[in-house]
């Protein structure tokens, strides 16, 4: 294989590409997903192939091709350099820079393929009948997912390396119901390694912690209503780190000037004790990768630092444009897809504040718990985060607990209102698009943090 990608590399040099690469990458997805008991979902999907990229004056061609025939691959690589030619953008040359080389195997203890599929599916069926503690659940789910993936680069720069990046999941899902409302809670476990990922919870408690909050939303209360204060969890947390601010922070929508947070290095954005990252290194977490598809280091790249706004995640081509160094941020679904500036782990890092020093002081606000979903706004730097549930706060207290909540506003407004951030850091993981489509593994998160926030709620 690494000879074909070589020969390959070759050709599109020989045709007069200025930079190009190949990836080849084999990846496997397994998806596992019992429901009341029944297995509902077991599919194992394997999808292998070359992505050949050349680049001319600043205009890309690309190529992809399922093969093991070398002529196919070489014949693939021609046609990445004609594409490249029929383009009429410019850009700046890709400069040369430090090129990573040699085998990476997955940071693992015990790898998932190791593993028989019927210790995996057990592992679901058990955590689906752990969620069954009431005759007030009406369904349960469980969900067990993995991915492993091979990748190898070799590009114009001097690249030559491949790696291995393993990730899995497991999720319940509890829906509870009584004279006529139904809500819904879940937990889950995740992260990069090996099965040992899936030993920090048991089980069985996994499963009934998710029935028992079920079951207690049921008790819920309309949530208020208007400006208010509101202590968002880190879940919620991470959604305007990821929504807003990451995607806004993507160098590829900043050198289209389509974010709004063009223009704004070097400016306060935030309150002074707001510091927030993408960093792709952080040890177990479901973001996390060795290398992005262009084959750079992940690193740790400061995006707001102590309320001011530092700079962007990168490719090589951003990179390239906006005079920075790549961030290890060029990241795509498969082989097959075009490479975007994507996220890794991005979270707001943690403050000097306690739980209970942040709640104390509140007379009345509301405090979040998980989330239904979130709405990214790169361009307007709106925020909207539909959280699972919440909690009123009361006279420093938390007392009763609300239904779904929405919550809307625009970023700036409340990471500038931000005035107590919280002293642990906890990651949510996730699966981010670009746009509607191109999905990659992700993490989003941060502390708890006190801001001002538009509130409502059915």
């Amino acid at each position: 294989m690494r000879d074909v990608m070589l020969r390959a590399l070759e050709r599109m040099r020989d045709l007069g590409a200025e930079f190009c690469d190949v990836r080849f990458q084999d990846s496997t997805d397994l998806m596992i997903r019992v429901s009341d008991g029944e297995v509902r979902t077991l599919t194992d999907a394997r999808l292998s192939g070359f992505g050949l990229r050349a680049r001319i004056g600043g205009s890309w061609g690309y190529s992809a091709i399922v093969t093991e025939d070398s002529g196919k691959v070489l014949d693939a690589a021609a046609r990445a350099v004609r594409s490249a030619r029929a383009g009429t953008a410019t850009g700046r040359p890709i400069p040369d820079g430090k090129a990573m080389t040699g085998h990476h195997p997955a940071r693992v203890k015990v790898h998932p393929s190791d593993v028989p599929v019927e210790d995996k599916l057990s592992m679901a069926r058990e955590l689906d009948a752990a969620q069954r503690t009431s005759d007030k659940v009406v369904n349960t789910n469980a969900a067990y997912v993995e991915e492993i993936k091979r990748t190898a680069v070799v590009n114009s720069l001097g690249a030559d390396l491949d790696w291995e990046d393993v990730r899995l999941r497991l999720v319940a899902s509890t829906v509870a119901a009584e004279a006529g409302r139904r809500e819904m809670y879940h937990s889950f476990m995740d992260g990069t390694g090996g099965m040992e990922v899936l030993k920090k919870r048991d089980l069985h408690e996994m499963g009934a912690a998710a029935a028992k909050e079920a079951v207690a939303m049921l008790g819920g209360i309309k949530p208020p209503s208007g400006r208010i204060t509101c202590i968002t969890d880190p879940v919620i947390s991470g959604l305007l780190a990821h929504e807003v601010m990451g995607h806004a922070s993507e160098a590829d929508e900043i050198v289209k000037r389509r974010s709004f947070l063009t223009d704004k290095v070097g400016q306060a954005v935030a309150n002074e004790q707001i510091t927030m990252v993408d960093d792709g290194s952080v040890d177990g977490a479901h973001g996390s990768i060795q290398f992005d598809d262009e084959g750079t280091s992940s690193s740790r790249t400061v995006i707001i630092e102590n309320g001011v706004y530092r700079g962007y995640m990168h490719s090589l081509e951003t990179a390239a444009e906006l005079n920075a160094k790549p961030t290890g941020n060029a990241r795509a679904q498969d082989f097959g897809r075009r490479m975007w500036v994507r996220m890794t782990n991005t979270f707001f890092e943690a403050g000097d504040w306690t739980l209970e020093e942040i709640i104390e002081d509140v007379k009345f606000g509301v405090i979040t718990d998980s989330m239904i979903n979130g709405m990214e706004d790169p361009v307007g730097g709106g925020f909207e985060a539909k959280a699972l549930r919440g909690f009123l706060v009361e006279n420093g207290r938390i007392t009763r607990p609300v239904r779904s909540l929405t919550l809307t506003g625009k970023a700036l407004d409340i990471l500038r209102t931000t005035d107590a951030v919280g002293d642990r850091v906890q990651l949510d993981a996730g699966m981010c698009g670009k746009g509607a489509e191109d999905w990659v593994p992700v993490a989003s998160g941060g502390p708890y943090c006190r801001s001002q926030i538009i509130v409502g709620g059915d």
